[in-house]
């Protein structure tokens, strides 16, 4: 870039050399249009800053660790969608083979507790509700005693509802298998003849579990091993019995 005082010099020994004409290329117009158009781009760019390298450094910098965890947080949202892919199939598959094995055990269990009668389990999706009633997707439980056309649970009655329920547990209990299981009154429900078919279902499964019993049917305390009970003696003062009927 050339000031006044550069011109000036440029001038002065010019003179000196007693140059009649101009090198080539230095021609003053040509100079001074020349200095004026840098002048106009060095104003178009406005001021300096002296630490742009430096901020510019600085910033590439921070671009760079961005983008690499910007590249970690995608690979890990990948994994995170590929782990929910594989959560996704292993629920439907165990679910397919858990219902699967309850349906047939429901099957089984239910023409055993309704003697000429059957029951079955089905998967009722959102819509499917019988008699135009709009159904919540889920498991279905159909049940017709003998000399019944009846499948809906409502209209069964008490007793034949609570045999239903029944069957559902056992069919449980049969496609995964406890140690020991606590059955609270769940025969409470039922007539005599119910309970002697209650009764013999526990005694299949005797021998592979535990069961835990609260019942005040006789029928029922007569297959246990051991009684416990709770006596008052004296008026206010409890006292806790066991029996061993081994």
């Amino acid at each position: 870039m050339l000031f006044r005082s550069d011109t000036e010099e440029a001038t002065r020994r010019l003179d000196e050399a007693n140059a009649e004409e101009p090198a080539e290329g230095d021609d003053r117009a040509e100079l001074a249009t020349r200095v004026e158009r840098l002048d106009a781009r060095r104003e178009a760019l406005g001021k300096v800053n002296p630490l742009a390298k430096e901020e510019y450094e600085g910033e590439k910098t921070r671009l760079e660790e961005l983008a690499a965890q910007r590249a970690d947080l995608e690979a890990s949202l990948a994994e995170i969608a590929k782990l929910r892919d594989e959560l996704a199939d292993t629920v439907q598959r165990r679910f397919t083979e858990t219902f699967d094995a309850v349906a047939r055990n429901f099957e089984e269990v239910s023409s055993t507790l309704f003697p000429g009668g059957e029951g079955r389990l089905r998967l009722v999706e959102p819509g499917e509700g019988a008699e135009g009633e709009e159904a919540e997707p889920g498991v279905e439980i159909e049940l017709r005693p003998a000399g019944k056309k009846i499948t809906r649970l409502t209209l069964l009655s008490g007793g034949e509802k609570a045999l239903g329920a029944i069957s559902f547990l056992f069919a449980l209990f049969l496609a995964k298998p406890c140690p020991f299981y606590l059955l609270d009154e769940v025969e409470a429900a039922l007539d005599d003849a119910n309970i002697g078919r209650f009764v013999e279902m526990l005694r299949s499964m005797q021998a592979q579990t535990q069961f835990i019993l609260i019942t005040h049917h006789r029928k029922t305390m007569e297959i246990a091993n051991r009684l416990y009970g709770v006596t008052m003696e004296e008026p206010g003062v409890s006292k806790l019995i066991s029996v061993s009927l081994n």
